[in-house]
């Protein structure tokens, strides 16, 4: 997943969440400039916000490591499935399917518009057993570039949303549109609870570079770590279908489980 031009749909995301950001921002932007109850130092040396969404009232949010993680927590012959940028009507499903058929389960890192607008996916990869990740309101690649209030903005919101959607289930791992972490942004998603999250290997389906050559990719750079990114949203995600549907009996063969990101 790297930082490139040309991605109109994100555009279109952009777009989408500017309606949602100019009503959200009143009640985020302040979560910037105060100090939190209990979070970790700030990139500004102002400690990360902890405010609860509503959703969220009554329940204790637990601070983890703001480490980017990539380990996993099935241990040193276990990988990481993880899914970018859903959900999304037509490809969710596909995705859904090609996981229920193998048996294994995933981290859905989540765009919060794409949460808002398709709630009944959410909860049916909640109820399917995949965890559920942060991944911002609007997939800005160069947030590690913008201010702390829209980098809360940004995270704050995308929980709230997931959350919302879900039916009441938070994210547990919070990524960074095109690694595009700070400081800053990984203590304030730890201190909600949310492991900033990142990756080993990048199948590179975001180009539609080829079934043959995702697969190849995979095979090649599995010695590189446990943690491997598709993505079910952005565009046509056909070749990621199929691509999972060699890849997980490969592992398998291969004789690797799956599990989550450490926490």
């Amino acid at each position: 997943m790297v930082r490139s031009g040309g991605r109109g749909w994100y555009g279109k995301v952009l777009a989408a969440a500017l309606g949602v950001t100019a009503v959200a921002a009143a009640t985020s932007f302040w979560s910037a400039q105060l100090g939190s109850t209990g979070g970790r130092p700030a990139q500004s040396g102002v400690s990360a916000p902890a405010a609860k969404s509503p959703t969220q009232q009554g329940r204790k949010t637990t601070p983890v490591s703001a480490e980017i993680a990539h380990a996993s927590d099935g241990g040193a012959h276990s990988v990481n499935i993880t899914i970018d940028d859903g959900p999304d009507p037509v490809w969710t499903p596909q995705v859904l399917q090609v996981l229920r058929d193998n048996g294994v389960k995933a981290t859905f890192c989540m765009v919060g518009t794409q949460a808002r607008a398709h709630p009944d996916l959410v909860k049916q990869v909640v109820a399917a057993g995949h965890l559920l990740c942060d991944h911002t309101v609007s997939h800005d690649v160069t947030m590690d570039r913008k201010s702390e209030a829209y980098q809360s903005q940004q995270i704050l919101d995308a929980e709230r949303m997931i959350t919302e959607a879900s039916g009441g289930v938070r994210p547990l791992y919070y990524r960074a549109p095109g690694g595009a972490f700070t400081p800053y942004s990984r203590h304030l998603a730890a201190s909600r609870g949310m492991r900033p999250l990142g990756w080993n290997i990048d199948s590179k389906d975001f180009e539609r570079p080829g079934t043959s050559t995702m697969v190849a990719t995979v095979k090649n750079e599995i010695s590189n770590g446990p943690t491997l990114l598709f993505h079910d949203a952005g565009g046509d995600r056909s070749q990621t279908v199929a691509a999972l549907r060699e890849v997980l009996p490969w592992l398998k063969e291969q004789g690797y489980s799956f599990g989550f990101p450490v926490r």
